[in-house]
């Protein structure tokens, strides 16, 4: 009797150790799926396809097509910044960390047309304020052409400028690619960086008067450009 009862609780003690360490295992990730072309076409679905709009944070496992050699998938948000190769097609397992924020995605050679957002956590969608940064001379400036298809001119804080008033600003060039280079055009201004240069350079850019201030990457400015108004 005594050794029947010792067998017993010898086997609950294995049944409760399995349901132990049963309940430790790690929960699988979430999976979600990224395409891109062949056509004009972006997309993150989840598993039941329905177009991801919000998530929770946490890790989650991406199965990204890449469908045309003329597109990529570019993800960007806090914590995240991947992107598929423009000239290259296939498939990619990713797998990311969504924080709380905001979070984007887009076709880096068309960014205007193919694209799309989503948010994580408890953020509230960014929207655009209307007119951006009014910035003086005395606002520290950004502008970044690359590593992606991507141009744009910035406070030191990261907010986008949309208007600048007269006078004599010091602008921080960072051309990150040898495929693209960065130019800026305004009233008694015109310099560019070379394609092949990679880098960075402090332009001392005076604008005397009100009109537009552009900034462009020569190789493809029908998709990397941006102009800013200039105002006294």
């Amino acid at each position: 009797m005594t050794r029947l009862l010792a067998l017993s609780t010898g086997l609950l003690s294995v049944a409760l150790l399995g349901a132990t360490f049963g309940s430790a295992a790690p929960a699988t990730e979430d999976k979600l799926h990224a395409r891109v072309g062949p056509g004009f076409t972006i997309s993150l679905t989840d598993d039941a396809g329905a177009p991801v709009t919000k998530l929770d944070p946490g890790t989650y496992e991406i199965e990204v097509e890449d469908e045309s050699s003329q597109h990529n998938f570019h993800l960007i948000g806090p914590g995240v910044d991947r992107a598929t190769s423009v000239p290259g097609e296939g498939k990619e397992t990713w797998t990311v960390t969504f924080k709380a924020g905001a979070y984007r995605y887009l076709c880096d050679p068309h960014p205007t047309s193919m694209k799309g957002s989503f948010t994580v956590g408890d953020a509230a969608p960014s929207t655009p304020t209307g007119g951006g940064a009014a910035v003086t001379a005395k606002t520290k400036l950004v502008l970044t052409s690359g590593p992606g298809f991507t141009i744009a001119l910035k406070t030191a804080a990261g907010k986008a400028v949309k208007r600048m008033k007269v006078g004599t600003y010091r602008i921080v060039v960072r051309d990150l690619s040898r495929i693209h280079n960065a130019h800026v055009i305004a009233p008694g201004f015109n310099r560019a960086t070379t394609v092949r240069f990679v880098g960075k350079k402090t332009w001392k850019v005076r604008l005397a008067k009100p009109g537009k201030l552009r900034f462009v990457c020569d190789p493809h400015a029908s998709s990397m450009k941006g102009s800013v108004r200039i105002t006294r």
